[in-house]
């Protein structure tokens, strides 16, 4: 065996070490953090009730494109890392932290004043189907939420840094410490006689920002001080670098949200946000299995940037493998799951919520769908392969909207939605497959020659 073979096993023996470790670590985390969904369901619930409790998750929901705003910096960023990290690049390490941070805060300011704008000129009841007599000052909820959410936007990118030292569970950790203050605050308010939305909003918005800004200075100046961010180091060809790859993210990212995140929406204004809650519910215990398998799988996505950079093509053919036999065990597992659905429900939320079989079976299908097509994704955002994401989420999202109100209005059931969802998400599922093997069959022409 030659010294260049020797080192190879060698960085393929502790890569595969690494996964190992925060898979076991994220494990523990996720587990935490499954059991924090499971109590703040039930909390919220009682605080809010059935309506309000729905106006809260729609509202979550609008949230979540915030994070769409960093045009995919973040995952850009998380490449950047493991591939120069690979290479021993510390100063472009730096370069690509600091120019993120650098156009993150570009972005927001902005973003913050039109949105404010924008809560201040429409109908925010109206456009999301929300009865004022049930809900007070709906406005000023929002553009306090947005506020805070827009301050976590900037500062959780340190997240995807960690994701690029392939360090997930560090990401998974803080996000988890985050989880459990937003549950300690929330249970808080349960013993209060303040049960309002505003209150709970709050709680849940400041609580991973508080987070999130503690871990800032921890990283950068106790624990990699060689990768600290500053003005310095901003670089403006870095910036368009990450934005090249950033904004494949971005479209992904962005159509991502339209087809699995818009539903709580979709749901208020065409249903009730009553019917929101249900939804949520079966979304929330099917979404357990989905929490497992991305715990199993998060670390790969930059072990494969790591190896292909290195070439180890061997050892991302026998990751394959394994994957496959996971799969196998997330069938079983959703399986099993749909068949004591209503034993968990009622133990779980008791008779407060009335949640249809086939919602549960359609909501289990969807969230299959998601695990077997990520199965190959990450892997295709390991090595950069990001085109035939976007040849398909694309057309599929254009499609989703009109056929979503379609169905709504023919069957007038949820449980139709979420078998719409599934429908726009096969065609994805079959193309990352395809470029998955086309992949691996070009990495063994490469390895016989």
């Amino acid at each position: 065996m030659t010294m260049g073979d020797r080192f190879k096993q060698d960085k393929t023996s502790k890569r595969s070490a690494l996964i190992i470790k925060n898979v076991v670590a994220s494990f523990a985390i996720k587990g935490w953090s499954a059991v924090i969904v499971l109590l703040m369901v039930p909390l919220t619930l009682k605080i809010l009730g059935v309506y309000n409790n729905g106006v809260w998750l729609t509202l979550s929901s609008i949230l979540i494109w915030i994070d769409l705003m960093d045009i995919g910096l973040g995952n850009g960023l998380r490449n950047a890392v493991a591939n120069y990290v690979a290479k021993g690049d510390n100063e472009k390490v730096r370069e690509a932290v600091s120019s993120t941070f650098f156009m993150l805060v570009v972005i927001v300011v902005p973003f913050m004043l039109l949105a404010y704008v924008f809560i201040h000129v429409i109908d925010i009841y109206g456009a999301l189907g929300i009865d004022p007599a049930m809900t007070d000052n709906l406005g000023s909820i929002l553009m306090i939420a947005v506020s805070i959410a827009s301050g976590t936007f900037v500062l959780k990118i340190v997240g995807n840094f960690y994701m690029g030292l392939q360090l997930p569970a560090v990401n998974n950790l803080i996000l988890c410490l985050g989880h459990t203050l937003a549950l300690l605050l929330t249970f808080i308010i349960y013993l209060t006689d303040c049960h309002s939305l505003l209150l709970v909003v709050i709680v849940n918005t400041a609580s991973p920002f508080v987070t999130w800004a503690v871990t800032i200075p921890y990283t950068f100046i106790k624990r990699y001080p060689q990768y600290c961010p500053a003005v310095r180091y901003i670089s403006l060809a870095q910036a368009r670098k990450l934005c090249s790859t950033g904004i494949q993210f971005f479209v992904i990212q962005i159509c991502g949200v339209i087809l699995f995140m818009t539903t709580n929406i979709i749901i208020s204004k065409f249903f009730s946000p009553a019917e929101v809650t249900p939804y949520q519910v079966a979304y929330r215990y099917f979404n357990i299995a989905f929490v497992l398998f991305s715990t199993i799988c998060m670390p790969f996505w930059n072990a494969t940037t790591d190896a292909y950079a290195r070439k180890d093509f061997d050892w991302i053919h026998k990751v394959g493998k394994k994957l496959n036999m996971l799969m196998v065990g997330i069938f079983i597992m959703m399986l099993v799951m749909v068949l004591v659905s209503d034993f968990v429900y009622d133990i779980w939320i008791g008779s407060e919520v009335t949640i249809p079989y086939e919602l549960s079976a359609f909501t289990a299908l969807y969230i299959f769908i998601l695990c077997l097509s990520q199965r190959y994704s990450y892997i295709l955002n390991g090595v950069g392969e990001l085109r035939i994401q976007l040849i398909c989420i694309i057309p599929a999202t254009i499609a989703f909207l009109p056929l979503a109100w379609f169905v709504s209005k023919a069957f007038g059931t949820v449980s139709s939605l979420v078998a719409a969802m599934c429908l726009v998400n096969i065609p994805g599922l079959i193309a990352n497959a395809w470029k998955y093997n086309q992949i691996l069959y070009r990495m063994r022409e490469t390895c016989q020659k």
